[in-house]
């Protein structure tokens, strides 16, 4: 038996008792982030159904989604400080409730990112999962000395930390009851970046999903890809996991980056089609990775 599947499911146990099923839980949301793009990030947007159990509960710019059960939910990322609230909403609109999410895992430590996570957790009672670096990040409340965005300042880059985050490894999978889902450790836009994936079915039909972090080389002035070898490594090492996926639903960190309004107004126009559906996603989302990191490269020479 998995030790680390003991571990957890005691984790969860105890978190179920801690913030007990009595009525609509209260989301004390911490201060609002404040950045150039954060308003237009934060927008609304109306949840809606990926496929299966999958949901997608994020604002109009930052991506959360939920993975749903009559036994407890698993939650992926938590936008903005200021998207906690709208996240909250979306989920309670679509009829889940934020107390009945169990597990919280996130793509990687930056404010955009895990910004929201703290307040989601304190009203859920959730365990909160992440890779070993970006756990750190998180219990700190900001990246990483290693984070190639580590360089613009706490100041910009911090958010709210989060207690007691639960370290997972390449490959890990953690269960909520019936529901399991899998890390894959996709090192490079930061040094803790992770790629999720699950299953997700309708009636008989089940599909591989996948929540890609960012494979984007962006940093802070100062910091030269070209004079870290072993991060570039690993960047393409992390492009060629992406590329290698079983994916039959490619999810993204930042929605745009797998066009998931498109998809959604086609969906829309066309009920009996799911544009979500598209098996060869993942390449195409790491071709334009290795295009992108190329691109850095040759600017940096």
């Amino acid at each position: 038996m998995n030790l680390d599947k003991i571990v957890l499911s005691g984790l969860l146990s105890m978190a179920a008792v801690a913030f007990p099923a009595q009525g609509t839980p209260l989301l004390q949301a911490d201060p609002p982030k404040s950045c150039k793009a954060c308003d237009e990030w934060n927008g609304k947007q109306q949840p809606f159904q990926v496929f299966g159990n999958t949901y997608y509960v994020g604002v109009a710019g930052l991506s959360s989604v939920l993975i749903a059960s009559d036994t407890g939910h698993v939650l992926l990322d938590g936008g903005l400080p200021q998207s906690a609230s709208p996240i909250a909403e979306n989920i309670r609109a679509l009829g889940f409730r934020i107390e009945d999410i169990r597990l919280i895992v996130n793509s990687h430590a930056h404010f955009d990112h895990a910004g929201g996570i703290a307040a989601l957790q304190r009203a859920s009672g959730a365990v909160v999962a992440a890779s070993a670096s970006g756990a750190r990040a998180l219990e700190q409340g900001a990246p990483t000395p290693d984070d190639p965005q580590q360089g613009f300042g706490r100041e910009s880059t911090g958010f709210p930390p989060v207690n007691a985050v639960r370290v997972v490894s390449d490959g890990e999978t953690l269960r909520v009851e019936d529901l399991a889902i899998t890390a894959h450790l996709t090192p490079g836009h930061t040094p803790g970046s992770t790629t999720w994936t699950w299953r997700s079915c309708e009636e008989t039909r089940c599909l591989d999903i996948v929540y890609a972090d960012s494979l984007n080389p962006v940093s802070a002035p100062g910091f030269e890809y070209t004079r870290s070898p072993g991060v570039v490594d690993a960047f393409r090492r992390s492009i060629a996991t992406v590329e290698s996926l079983p994916c039959d639903v490619l999810l993204t960190v930042h929605p745009e980056l797998s066009d998931l309004s498109g998809k959604l107004q086609r969906r829309t126009a066309a009920a009996n089609e799911n544009p979500f559906i598209h098996s060869q996603a993942c390449r195409v989302y790491a071709a334009a990775a290795a295009r992108s990191l190329d691109r850095r490269l040759e600017e940096e020479q």
